[in-house]
């Protein structure tokens, strides 16, 4: 093999070696033989190119182009011309999945589902840095630099794995890295002829010339110790230096954590919830088969909320004990209680990944396989040691109650101890929560009837609308303001609830879970993200927790809160359906992540007889392949500029500031200025001859904005006049919400072609222009008024009569 088929192929396996870091940042393996594949093509070219000969930015052109045909085959073949060729529609697509992919990428936790857009993102970029780095050392003989694009391959997968990545993956990076260093050199030598260092070697080793004996190493194998040295103390130096906790290897230093995009945290789940109902995919995080009558009553249970200290509904700490063959009897369930048993066997996908165990209610069996622990009260089971539910199986049987109306309105006083802990309320609820409590139960004769009619309420008659945009507040002030505006998502709707009931004498909390999920055509229920949910569960002496259902449009309602009850509800005793797995995604499957071992050096070729001629292909200077480098990623990243200030800007106006009025003021007008450059990237051009009131009443008409967002918009108008004309005016609030409703409302209303354009080129962009030139003019008119400006132009004049 030639000189530059080692350089090419050590560029290759370097590319590869540096890509085995991104495996712990998405599920599967399967993107890193593609993007081998794709790599391989490319190097391909690339060689064939330099055979043949082309001028080196040809080459490096030829690569980039097959490169881009490579990736619209793959990801955009339905947008190609004749399906191969990158045509204006699938560029736009590519843009789309990028798009996308970025938004997986803020959204899901590691390992992420490979999604389109992450699929594109990973292979992509593993084969725009293969590019860079066989453009570096292969086309222009310069290796060395060629370690920067590794290295940010490499750092790009330590700062989103957890806690860093491991040392393995920086291992493999630096020996691919040191691999590159070495073909080069071999490649330098034997341009250069033979090297003397001794009588040569019979048999094994290197080849005659490039090795030596009698205690003279050869430059290749001096090369080569010194790498070895330089990579050891890379990897030890960070152990003898105490005050990094994470560094560049990883680590478990302080503030590491598990991130909860795409699952529900099993610290505080209610903190994603209003995330995961929002996911633009309703990913699948667990499928289950059961021979329950009625799947509508399956509601998947995490854990209870029984604590509330006015800022927060929280867990209590309980005590744990290991998980019995049996579970106890649930709490206050009487005898005379209809109760089914039934048998659900469950597959947590492996991108669900969190301690808490779900579980319908009230389990009476668990039969599952790890390190978990059974909390009695609240009848939960909790990963210990780490376990978590990611690609967990197991069986759980459980108990389906049905009590009549009459059984309910019946229940006798709850336990002494029990009724204090759950009607516990903060002193900073506001008196609105119990004074509307009493309000809508009016004419009540017992608890059972106050329940009811608190459900029903919310869910139908007292004017309260879904909403997952609504901020999640979760204190005694939010449920004042919820009670107020009338809209919000489960979170609001069962917190309320449950601080109603405690108000009225009922123990309450709030289960937190998904609900029952939709039937697949092969018979097993699939649940996703948007399936997260929450509830209020209400206690009644001789029946126990009994759920209620008070968020509109979500879940079912159960059938002892309806006006006809039913009398008898047999349940399909059956035992489930022996094959207990559902689809493959959902099953565990054995980790196969671990990238391929560096292989050992072949020998050398044929070297050159002494006296041979010096090499006629002289390398290219470091600083030069650097500059073309930079420039590279400059004209990679000139397109998305405009994207990137307009988050820049969004962000800047939105956040917050001081809290002076004089700030207030500020944010009140940056809020304006961002809805009107929002609806002017959406095609809505500015007018400022207009007053904020008509210019917010042109955007909702022109923008066709839904009650939401026109309500948003009228707001900021208002609070803009406020600063304007207001002798003091009233601080505003939620406007950052605001901005983000009615964003979200343009692109409701929006085609795609429109949303595309003003996510990728937004026309508000052109206030950076306008900057520019406002500076320009300031700089120019400060220069004209100084007095080195009047001594300057008088020299240029008199070297002008000089010359002329």
């Amino acid at each position: 093999m030639s000189g530059r088929g080692r350089l090419a192929l050590s560029a290759y396996a370097a590319t590869l070696l540096a890509a085995g870091a991104l495996i712990p940042l998405v599920e599967g393996v399967g993107w890193l033989v593609q993007a081998a594949v794709l790599l391989g093509v490319q190097s391909g070219v690339g060689a064939l190119a330099r055979r043949a000969p082309l001028a080196r930015t040809l080459t490096l052109a030829a690569q980039a182009l097959v490169t881009l045909v490579l990736l619209t085959l793959v990801f955009a073949r339905d947008h190609a011309l004749l399906g191969v060729l990158p045509g204006p529609q699938a560029v736009m697509r590519l843009g789309e999945l990028l798009v996308a992919g970025g938004e997986d990428v803020g959204t899901y936790s590691t390992p992420a589902p490979l999604t389109d857009g992450i699929k594109l993102m990973v292979v992509g970029g593993v084969v725009l840095i293969g590019l860079a780095v066989d453009a570096m050392a292969v086309t222009f003989r310069s290796a060395a630099p060629a370690g920067l694009p590794l290295l940010a391959l490499y750092s790009v997968a330590a700062g989103l794995s957890d806690g860093g990545a491991s040392w393995l993956w920086f291992l493999l990076a630096a020996s691919g890295y040191l691999l590159l260093l070495l073909a080069e050199g071999r490649d330098r030598l034997s341009q250069w002829g033979r090297v003397f260092g001794g009588a040569a070697r019979n048999s094994g080793g290197l080849a005659d010339g490039l090795s030596g004996v009698s205690g003279g190493p050869s430059p290749v194998r001096t090369g080569r110790r010194i790498g070895v040295l330089a990579l050891g103390i890379a990897l030890v130096a960070p152990l003898a230096l105490p005050a990094l906790d994470s560094g560049l290897l990883g680590g478990n230093g302080p503030g590491n954590g598990k991130g909860s995009g795409g699952t529900i945290s099993a610290v505080n789940p209610l903190v994603s919830l209003q995330n995961n109902l929002n996911q633009p995919e309703n990913r699948e995080v667990m499928t289950y088969r059961s021979n329950i009558q009625d799947p509508q009553n399956l509601y998947l249970r995490i854990l209870a909320l029984d604590e509330f200290n006015g800022s927060e509904w929280r867990s209590s700490t309980r005590r744990l004990t290991d998980v019995p063959d049996r579970l106890p009897q649930p709490t206050g369930l009487g005898g005379d209680v209809s109760v089914t048993e039934v048998r659900t066997n469950i597959s947590a996908s492996r991108s669900y990944q969190q301690t808490y165990l779900p579980l319908p209610y009230p389990a009476s069996e668990v039969r599952v396989g790890g390190r978990w622990r059974f909390e009695p009260e609240g009848r939960t089971l909790v990963g210990d040691d780490g376990q978590t539910t990611r690609g967990a199986q197991y069986e759980v049987g459980s108990l389906v109650v049905e009590p009549t109306a009459e059984q309910l309105a019946a229940a006798g006083q709850p336990p002494g101890e029990l009724l204090r802990e759950y009607t516990q309320l903060p002193g900073s609820l506001p008196d609105v929560v119990a004074e509307t409590a009493e309000q809508v139960t009016e004419g009540s004769a017992n608890a059972y009837e106050r329940a009811v009619k608190l459900q029903d309420w919310f869910a139908s008659e007292g004017g309260f609308t879904y909403d997952t945009t609504v901020t999640s507040g979760t204190g005694s002030s939010a449920i004042a303001r919820f009670l107020r505006d009338k809209e919000g998502f489960c979170v609001h709707f069962s917190f309320s609830m449950a601080a109603m009931a405690r108000t009225l004498g009922i123990p309450a909390r709030v289960a937190v879970g998904f609900t029952p999920g939709t039937v697949k055509s092969n018979g097993a229920t699939s649940v996703g993200l948007r399936d997260a949910h929450a509830w209020p569960e209400l206690y009644f002496q001789g029946v126990g927790w009994t759920r209620f259902e008070p968020t509109p449009s979500r879940g079912s309602t159960p059938s002892w809160t309806r006006p006809e009850v039913p009398t008898d509800s047999a349940s399909d005793a059956a035992e489930p359906s022996a094959d207990t797995s559902t689809e493959p995604s959902a099953a565990p499957s054995a980790d196969d992540s671990c990238p391929p071992q560096l292989r050992q050096e072949g020998g050398c070729g044929p070297s050159q007889e002494p006296g041979a001629a010096l090499p006629t292909d002289r390398d290219t200077p470091a600083g030069t392949v650097l500059l073309m480098v930079l420039g590279a990623v400059l004209v990679l990243a000139l397109p998305l500029s405009p994207l990137l200030w307009r988050t820049r800007a969004r962000n800047r106006r939105l956040g917050s500031g001081g809290r002076t009025p004089a700030d207030a003021a500020a944010r009140t007008l940056a809020a304006w200025r961002e809805i009107t450059d929002t609806a002017w990237d959406h095609g809505i051009a500015p007018d400022e001859s207009l007053t904020p009131r008509k210019a917010a009443a042109r955007i909702v008409r022109l923008g066709r904005l839904d009650t939401t967002a026109a309500e948003a918009v009228h707001r900021i108008a208002g609070s803009v006049e406020q600063v304007l004309y207001a002798p003091e005016p009233r601080p505003a609030g939620g406007l950052a919400e605001d901005a983000a409703a009615v964003r979200a409302g343009l692109q409701a209303s929006a085609g795609r072609g429109t949303r595309l354009r003003a996510t990728l080129l937004p026309r508000s962009s052109v206030r950076v222009v306008w900057g520019v030139a406002d500076r320009r003019t300031a700089l120019a008119e400060r220069w004209a008024g100084r007095p080195e400006a009047g001594r300057w132009s008088a020299r240029l004049r008199r070297l002008t009569r000089q010359h002329g």
